[in-house]
């Protein structure tokens, strides 16, 4: 069909699906699960991890610095006590409920190790055919074919599935990184490198030591990995892709459906995919800002890009605000610390200077132009980009990076809804549509 038929369709769509925005308040309903300020509808109970973006103080709620736990511990606790297979520790945490000791860590970096693998000939046949630069599609593609090798793809119990999401926790690095050297070598004519992970080396490491044509890193650039992943792991259960598991759980789907489909929630640009747009829009203020030290040439090009006159004319400091926290994004804050010291073994100090000049004068600028009703901070998704970009990750595999942390924090509230629900969460909608007569075909 032309494009003129679905233009026209198109068009018939627009007039006759859209709904009076007034009617969202005058029947109560909450746009995007939200209320007027923000704040989540409470749909279900989590012991995995825990928010805290305001407190009750006289009996109003007032905004503070933002804290993160999981499993109760404090998120800059482990990040500080952590050792050189933090991602590893955090998940046992995750998935298990409690921080391992030495040996349970060793015996599940075995089990991961062990799962580690592909099936036979799955990279040519399954990663390397038909690639693209939606690294988040391959992924996708890949995990609904793994489904195809498991003799218990259905089977729902808590030891089966704890066992299919420890192999995805494994493979997941390895279906983002084969897929972009796929992609870098049929689309772009690059060079291929399929380098196997080493079981002698960390989550972390082996993705650096897979990605790279040398397989060389320095241990700094493996521990910010390592801290970014972990920041990435976990953030409660109300976020877009982990409510998404818990919805496909809540029917009964099996696991590689179930982590599809938060692969396809989370690869939006308003949710994983919100680091890309920073780095984006950072290398649009290098272009027209003339003096990167002059605060004042940042502001000014700050003010056009919230007034819709700059960059992408959306009104949008990228990276600022959260759904969340107001004061401050306690990953932001501790992702904040690498990245100067990353910035300063890469020579990128100036960059480094911005990124903070941006941070500082952005709050204040969206305060004084628009209408906010909290606090606006840098989010994670300020500085990861410019981390990953700094580790000379690929824009193509910037939201893929986000899956192989986030995987765990998906697999752990998998397991939460199979013991806890019985129920298919099934949310209500309010039709408003006008009940009309049929018309035979020759009457219209």
């Amino acid at each position: 069909m032309s494009d003129a038929y679905f233009r026209e369709k198109a068009a018939c769509c627009m007039s006759e699906d859209k709904i009076d925005r007034n009617l969202f308040d005058e029947f109560g309903v909450k746009r995007g699960l939200r209320d007027f300020n923000g704040k989540g509808v409470l749909t279900g109970l989590t012991n995995i991890s825990m928010i805290e973006s305001s407190k009750t103080v006289d009996g109003k709620s007032v905004p503070c610095d933002g804290k993160l736990w999981f499993r109760g511990y404090e998120i800059n606790d482990l990040v500080n006590g952590i050792g050189e297979r933090g991602f590893e520790e955090v998940a046992y945490l995750l998935l298990m409920g409690e921080l391992p000791d030495k040996k349970e860590l060793d015996l599940f970096c075995q089990e991961l190790n062990e799962h580690r693998r592909l099936p036979q000939n799955f990279t040519r046949d399954v990663i390397m055919k038909a690639p693209g630069q939606d690294i988040m599609n391959s992924m996708t593609k890949s995990v609904l074919t793994l489904a195809s090798y498991d003799d218990k793809v259905s089977d729902n119990s808590v030891e089966n599935v704890l066992r299919q999401s420890m192999n995805l926790i494994s493979v997941f690095p390895m279906l983002a990184v084969y897929g972009y050297h796929a992609y870098n070598h049929y689309d772009l004519d690059g060079s291929m490198y399929i380098h196997r992970p080493d079981p002698n080396r960390s989550t972390a490491e082996n993705i650096l030591y897979m990605l790279r044509p040398d397989q060389k890193y320095t241990d700094l650039e493996a521990r910010v990995l390592d801290t970014a992943l972990i920041l990435h792991m976990e953030h409660g259960g109300g976020n877009n892709s982990t409510f998404t598991t818990r919805v496909v759980t809540s029917s009964g789907s099996d696991t590689y459906s179930v982590i599809a489909a938060a692969l396809s929630s989370l690869k939006g640009p308003k949710h994983g995919g919100a680091n890309i747009k920073v780095v984006r829009m950072m290398n649009d203020i290098r272009e027209h800002v003339g003096d990167p030290k002059d605060e004042g040439e940042i502001r000014a090009y700050l003010e056009k890009i919230v007034d819709k006159e700059g960059f992408d004319r959306s009104g949008l400091i990228y990276g600022m605000g959260h759904a969340v926290y107001s004061l401050s994004d306690p990953r932001a804050q501790i992702f904040k610390g690498f990245v100067e010291k990353l910035a300063h073994e890469k020579g990128r100090e100036e960059d480094y200077q911005l990124y903070s000049a941006v941070e500082r004068l952005a709050p204040q600028i969206i305060g004084e132009k628009r209408k906010i009703y909290k606090g606006v901070s840098a989010n994670v998704d300020f500085y990861s980009g410019f981390v990953y970009s700094m580790l000379d990750i690929p824009l193509e595999l910037y939201t893929p990076m986000f899956a192989m942390a986030r995987i765990v924090g998906w697999s752990a509230h998998r397991i939460e809804e199979l013991i806890n629900m019985d129920k298919i969460i099934r949310p209500a909608y309010k039709s408003i549509m006008k009940v009309r007569d049929y018309v035979p075909m020759d009457e219209r």
